[in-house]
């Protein structure tokens, strides 16, 4: 059930709101792969966590682009 609530609320976002936070994401995502380089990562699975949020975000972005915009 934790997924169908961030689903929601990304989904209450704006889509200007969304490219700021995927760019958000990605930078953080970007941190913890040169964590998990240098050997100071504490949990490997926040990689996939963050992995699979921008594949949500981009998801929902591709949607209202394919709706017109509509939402």
């Amino acid at each position: 059930m934790v997924i169908l609530l961030k689903i929601n609320e990304i989904r209450k976002m704006s889509s200007e709101e969304l490219s700021k936070k995927i760019t958000e994401t990605k930078e953080e995502l970007f941190t913890k792969r040169m964590q998990q380089a240098n050997g100071t990562l504490e949990k490997p699975a926040q990689l996939r966590e963050l992995r699979r949020d921008v594949a949500r975000m981009k998801t929902i972005l591709k949607e209202r682009e394919l709706n017109g915009g509509n939402e």
